[in-house]
């Protein structure tokens, strides 16, 4: 069985999409209620000048999950995508559909214009890690904070 190229989500993945990207969260210890995560992924589908969900598929089968969103950026003068997660089914983990769904999820900046590609590993994540150091990504010397509104 072979891994199809990585290409947008459509509206009719979102239980797929929702239960890859709920394994993502909850391999990283990251709380969020379903309703809220089903509604991120409803908006990333009906706009993705916003942000855009590529699936990585196996047999039709959604396997793989990339979430960006896209932003503007003072430091970089210009848009940015934010790559927010990346996930693979541990089981087919190694077999280069993370990189493919990076390649895709890079080739959509480009075509968008994108002046950058930013993302955070957690520092326990090597894996994670050293595939985007071989596409190129290098670590910034900053630590990213957050103050939950809601």
């Amino acid at each position: 069985m072979t891994i199809d190229p990585p290409s947008a989500a459509r509206p009719d993945e979102l239980d797929a999409i929702c239960g890859l990207l709920t394994a993502q969260l909850a391999e990283h210890a990251i709380p969020l209620a379903p309703q809220l995560l089903a509604e991120a992924v409803r908006t990333a589908l009906a706009d993705d000048h916003k942000a855009l969900i590529l699936l990585a598929r196996q047999d039709g089968r959604p396997v793989g999950v990339a979430f960006v969103s896209f932003q503007s950026s003072l430091e970089r003068g210009g848009r940015i995508m934010w790559l927010e997660e990346l996930y693979v089914l541990p089981e087919l983990r190694g077999r280069g559909t993370g990189t493919a769904l990076l390649r895709a999820a890079l080739d959509a900046a480009r075509i968008r214009g994108c002046r950058s590609v930013e993302l955070e590993v957690e520092t326990s994540h090597a894996r994670a890690a050293n595939l985007y150091a071989r596409a190129g990504f290098q670590p910034l010397a900053r630590v990213h904070w957050a103050l939950p509104l809601a």
